[in-house]
């Protein structure tokens, strides 16, 4: 039977340059002798399977064989003029597109992916090498075209459980976030894995960003500032917190249906969006004052966009990810509907995107709070009753919530205090206030009465675990007495020798606050 295949010409725009001058193509054709291979078992050649293009003239400059479908596309500079692409072990990298000669190349055994930095020169790339036989997995940062020497790269973190990872540079090319998932959780948490998030800078400082909830990362974003970064984690609802450059948390948004973010290009407003199989809310904050803009609703939305000019947005519903109810809708960022466009019940939506601009072209303004007039009337979603059975359906409503919600926090030290409370603090906090009132309130009720004095034979910390009675507050002291054994366990290995990361640095330092609310709580203050 003769060879049959059906080859798939890729158009790839995501990593071209802002000019867009040059297209690679890639063609793969698994049954054909020799397009995955560089020779087939007869000896023969393999066929060049991607080849570049120059856009303005449509004459291909050069191809290439590509052995892998995973990460085959070239990545250029924003200036365009260097241009890399992952071989084998290997990152070639071609000047000014002259792709007959290689500049420069970057060797690390079992390489698996790289990203080069946003912005002007100098130019930094950041690979991936995943672990194998006990190894751990590691991501180096280097900075073009410093390969050689055991000593050159500007940053290296290692780390386990990584099958995957996506690495995410800062507009100014000082930090890369890297998410390490891995396709299977061993402890069983979640069906989707295991992930993980990481802080490398170049100036070699390097730490875990720690997520106080657990589940996956739906999203990892970037501040236009490059001094902080937004991510939403953690099961349903999910949580999303601000952290700055010292993986610190500077906001907590608290919980709610979202799996997205997205910063205005300004970098002033923030957009927490729950798209898929979420109903389409999305909370706009005013990230300078930390204030809720509005929370408009966009159903079924499966694209999302910030216009260049910081204000305006728009949302989509496109096939093949959904086939019916295709249109756009342009918002602006108050929450008011600007033009509605729907797609004819017989037709489909591919794709819709903005004019793109020169980065300052439109200036920031002042955020407003008051929704702009529209000619365009709001919708208002439905709200689905919930079911109630027959049964029930006569007797009054009880307000019952399957998910305790956790409202926004602001992270930031108070004056006057070192760290501000968490949740749990300030609920437990609540109920020693309340405690206290209700014993002075007996005690004021019945002066004579004395209470019974503990029995002598029961040891002193019996005494003092029974005294509080709260489930709560003594989880909350078990978990501090971890927290202190683990510091011990870190001043111990600093004692031997070891370096400590910054992360753990920083939870020695955190030793005296843990120390007094430690206090706090078994005196019952």
């Amino acid at each position: 039977m003769a060879h049959h295949t059906l080859q798939k010409a890729q158009y790839f725009q995501g990593n071209l340059g802002k000019t867009a001058k040059f297209i690679p193509i890639v063609r793969m054709g698994p049954y054909l002798p020799g397009p995955m291979e560089k020779t087939s078992k007869d000896g023969t050649a393999g066929i060049p399977n991607l080849q570049l293009y120059d856009v303005k003239t449509g004459t291909c400059l050069k191809s290439f064989i590509q052995k892998k479908a995973q990460n085959w596309y070239p990545f250029w500079s924003e200036d365009e003029i260097i241009c890399a692409r992952n071989v084998n072990n290997e990152v070639h990298f071609f000047e000014n597109n002259n792709f007959n000669t290689i500049a420069n190349k970057l060797h690390l055994q079992k390489i698996n992916d790289f990203v080069l930095s946003p912005g002007p020169q100098p130019y930094k790339v950041a690979v991936y090498v995943p672990g194998s036989k006990g190894a751990p997995s590691f991501v180096r940062l280097y900075q073009y075209p410093n390969f050689a020497g055991p000593h050159v790269a500007l940053a290296n973190k290692s780390f386990f459980k990584a099958d995957k990872v996506t690495m995410l540079w800062n507009k100014k090319a000082t930090a890369v976030l890297v998410i390490a998932s891995t396709e299977v959780d061993k402890t069983g948490a979640s069906y989707y894995g295991e992930q993980t998030l990481h802080y490398i800078a170049t100036n070699g400082e390097s730490a875990v960003v720690q997520l106080p909830k657990n589940g996956p990362i739906y999203d990892v974003v970037w501040n236009s500032s490059s001094t902080e970064f937004c991510v939403v984690y953690g099961f349903m609802p999910a949580k999303a917190t601000i952290f700055n450059l010292k993986c610190d948390p500077v906001f907590d948004f608290g919980t709610g249906p979202r799996n997205a973010a997205y910063y205005s290009p300004h970098g002033h407003i923030l957009v927490l969006a729950g798209f898929g199989n979420l109903r389409g809310q999305m909370e706009v904050w005013d990230v300078k004052n930390y204030k809720l803009i509005s929370k408009p609703v966009a159903s079924d939305s499966t694209y999302f966009a910030w216009c260049p000019d910081g204000e305006h947005i728009l949302t989509a519903t496109c096939a093949p990810r959904l086939r019916v109810n295709n249109g756009y809708k342009i918002w602006h960022y108050t929450g008011s509907i600007l033009h509605k466009y729907d797609v004819p019940s017989n037709g489909e939506l591919w794709q819709v995107s903005w004019q793109p601009f020169l980065d300052g072209i439109f200036p920031a303004k002042t955020v407003t709070y008051q929704a702009v007039p529209s000619e365009v009337p709001s919708e208002e979603p439905k709200v689905a009753t919930a079911y109630r059975p027959p049964a029930l359906r006569n007797k009054p409503i009880t307000n019952s919530k399957l998910h305790e919600e956790e409202p926004p926090q602001n992270m930031k030290p108070q004056p006057g205090h070192d760290k501000p409370l968490s949740k749990t603090a300030l609920k437990n906090q609540r109920k020693h206030e309340a405690k206290k009132a209700a014993k002075e309130a007996r005690s004021d009720k019945s002066p004579d009465v004395t209470p019974t004095p503990a029995p002598q034979s029961v040891p002193q910390n019996t005494i003092s675990q029974s005294t509080f009675g709260d489930p709560e507050i003594d989880k909350k002291i078990k978990n501090l007495k971890k927290k202190l054994k683990a510091i011990e366990q870190l001043k111990e290995q600093a004692a031997a020798g070891k370096q400590l990361e910054k992360n753990q640095l920083e939870k020695i330092q955190k030793e005296t606050a843990i120390l007094q609310e430690l206090e706090e709580l078994e005196l019952g203050i």
